[in-house]
């Protein structure tokens, strides 16, 4: 049998509301409209609006009454007050309202609503605004999506196959876990990245040659620094505890450095360097969808939080969903989650899901 390819489709008339249209929410609106959606936007400054619509990146401020999904492109602090609003606006249970912030925690315990799932695209660029947004931003980066314990089954499916239809890669984390990680995957190399640059800008004040002689190395450390500094504070202090920690584990890690070096320990620090190579040669790269794949069937039980559960143990294998879906019965038995996977993976997650008390059937696509 032929392998099952997923083509995302939508209709016509699906509407999607952007609340805050800069470099994230203007991105988010162009792959909607690639993907058929009408789009509305609201931002807090009015340039931004009058741009979106100067632009066609949307077609009204005000969200259509048949909205079905909503993503809120607002910094941390502002996610809980639009998301209750909004929810409060659309009441129906097929409504999805979702968010972009890079902290999730204090966000997830404040959320409860089965329509809201947290979210956070691995995405950025050195533009700012509208004007650096683009359709493409998301194709191949990582997605993380945090469903809790009242997260509705069937708008996780929803909601993950329309990310997939924006070419990224979905992954499920708790909201705890996802800030502890992306501590040291973002926050921190961000703050490091922004403290090389300056301590380079200030040396070259005597030093004028300096900056002359940044060669791709140095260009590749401190990229990530020309970003817009304004979205920072908000997102390093909701996460204060996880980044400390981050820190501090690195100026450790510098100090031991400091001391191989005035050791002049040759062995020691080719260890260390050869350690790091390793590692990143190892970085995983952008998944492409494969030909190779299977479907995992899990029947479910109705509890709150077995999606989650389910979700998340596949991220924490780093297993990629390439598509999921909720099978209900009419009958009353459970549900059945299916979870598309790469063979390989299929088969070990079916064994995982075994160790925690889960039949899991795979059936060739």
């Amino acid at each position: 049998m032929a392998p099952k390819v997923f083509v995302m489709t939508f209709q016509a008339d699906q509407h999607a509301h952007i609340v805050g249209l800069g470099l994230i929410g203007g991105s988010v609106a162009l792959a909607l409209k690639e993907q058929g959606w009408t789009i509305t936007g609201h931002d807090q400054a009015t340039a931004a609006e009058n741009k979106a619509l100067e632009l066609a990146i949307i077609s009204g401020v005000n969200a259509h009454p048949s909205t079905s999904l909503i993503f809120i492109c607002t910094p941390a602090g502002r996610v809980v007050q639009s998301a209750n609003e909004l929810l409060a606006k659309f009441d129906s249970d097929s409504v999805i309202v979702t968010d972009v912030a890079g902290v999730k925690g204090t966000i997830a315990t404040q959320m409860l609503d089965p329509r809201f799932i947290g979210g956070h695209p691995m995405a950025g660029s050195e533009m700012r605004g509208l004007e650096g947004a683009r359709a493409n931003l998301f194709t191949g980066c990582t997605w993380v999506l945090t469903p809790s314990a009242t997260t509705s089954p069937d708008n996780y499916a929803k909601l993950h196959g329309i990310l997939r239809g924006l070419g990224a890669s979905v992954m499920a984390l708790d909201a705890k876990d996802h800030d502890r990680m992306v501590a040291m995957a973002s926050h921190v190399p961000h703050l490091v990245a922004g403290a090389l640059m300056n301590e380079a800008s200030e040396m070259a004040e005597s030093d004028g040659a300096l900056l002359r002689l940044a060669a791709g190395g140095f260009r590749d450390m401190t990229r990530i620094s020309a970003g817009d500094p304004a979205i920072w504070p908000d997102i390093l202090f909701e996460n204060e505890e996880a980044v400390l920690a981050g820190l501090a584990k690195l100026q450790k890690r510098i100090s031991e450095i400091t001391d191989t070096l005035r050791r002049k320990d040759r062995g020691s620090l080719l260890e260390s360097l050869s350690v790091a190579a390793e590692a990143r040669r190892k970085l995983p790269g952008s998944v492409a969808l494969s030909a190779n794949l299977v479907e995992v069937r899990i029947p479910v039980p109705d509890r709150p939080g077995v999606l989650a559960e389910i979700t998340t143990l596949a991220s924490e294998l780093q297993f990629n969903i390439f598509d999921i879906e909720i099978a209900h019965s009419v009958e009353g038995s459970p549900g059945v989650l299916l979870l598309s996977l790469e063979r390989e993976q299929a088969q070990a997650l079916a064994q995982a899901l075994s160790n925690r008390g889960f039949a899991a059937g795979i059936e060739t696509l």
